[in-house]
């Protein structure tokens, strides 16, 4: 019979998270030189994580609480597994992605900040050219989500390999080939020294003037300020940020009023929504870390860095 693996939940205790742990196979306590597992409740504070893996070299697994793990790369180590969030949230982040792309196509920032009646604008998504950069379960679902506007949808990944609900698959290295075609491009790929700044002045002046750009994924995938010059000269028609960089957005900051600018504070998932989703995905690991490794779900790939 396997050994009921021991797990801390650091560095904030949750109860929830807990009897998640219980339910995979595992017991729940203090760090100690049994602790095998560590469950991280936040989604910051990499030196402190790191401090306690050095100091218990008996852990072989990390459970991060988010997909988006650019701020611990610095302390991924030979010999840990690492799984993080990604592809538990997909169905909330995808659904508000949906809001955010319908939202910028029917101009409803400008008609939010409106305080007089004006002439009717704004395109429907039927039918349009969708680019999506990122393939993972964000990116799935909401392809099957615009599946009914009867959407042409373009997949850019790091390979070509096809994509279900897509018409084309390429690389990144064609995304500048492919962008001038698209009236929607969604950003849902990881936050990577490859991806950083991916919608550039070049990229977005290659935009139709009439595209909207729909960020989900992370700020620092979009140069700000080449788009807030894109957004006031009129490059793209508009953007729906749920994330930015920097990030908090400073008060201030054009892209609150820009009238064709949309930005939530990072709201695509509630912690609501996000605790019964993180505690399934710890349920399952536990029970892969109780079977010797196999199973896991979100696996970190520590050389890409997502």
């Amino acid at each position: 019979m396997s050994i009921a693996p021991k797990i801390a939940i650091l560095p904030e205790f949750d109860a929830d998270l807990a009897r998640y742990v219980e339910a995979g196979g595992g017991t729940v306590g203090p760090l100690d030189d049994l602790t095998t597992g560590v469950v991280w409740t936040v989604p910051r504070d990499p030196e402190a994580l790191g401090a306690v893996l050095a100091a218990h070299p008996g852990i072989s697994w990390v459970q991060l609480p988010f997909a988006g793990v650019d701020a611990f790369t610095g302390i991924f180590r030979e010999g840990i597994t690492w799984t993080s969030a990604k592809g538990a949230y997909s169905e909330p982040v995808a659904e508000f992605a949906l809001a955010l792309t319908l939202g910028a196509l029917r101009s409803l920032p400008a008609r939010a900040r409106a305080t007089s009646w004006a002439p009717s604008m704004g395109t429907m998504l039927y039918g349009l050219n969708v680019l999506v950069v990122g393939a993972g379960g964000i990116a799935q679902e909401y392809i099957r989500l615009i599946q009914p506007f009867r959407t042409h949808v373009t997949v850019v990944r790091r390979t070509a390999e096809p994509l279900s609900g897509a018409e084309r698959t390429v690389t990144t290295a064609e995304f500048l080939d492919v962008l001038p075609d698209a009236d929607v491009v969604l950003l849902a790929a990881a936050s990577t020294t490859q991806t950083r700044r991916l919608i550039d002045e070049t990229a977005l002046r290659a935009m139709k003037s009439s595209a909207v750009l729909v960020n989900i994924a992370r700020g620092p995938l979009v140069d700000t300020d080449a788009l807030v010059v894109a957004l006031r000269e009129g490059w793209i028609e508009g953007a729906a940020l749920d994330v930015t960089d920097p990030e908090p957005l400073p008060d201030g900051h054009p892209l609150w009023t820009l009238p064709n600018a949309l930005v939530t504070p990072h709201t695509a998932d509630t912690p609501e929504m996000c605790a019964p989703l993180l505690g399934a995905r710890v349920e399952e690991n536990v029970r892969a870390l109780l079977n010797g490794g196999t199973g896991f779900v979100g696996l970190v790939d520590v050389d890409q860095g997502y």
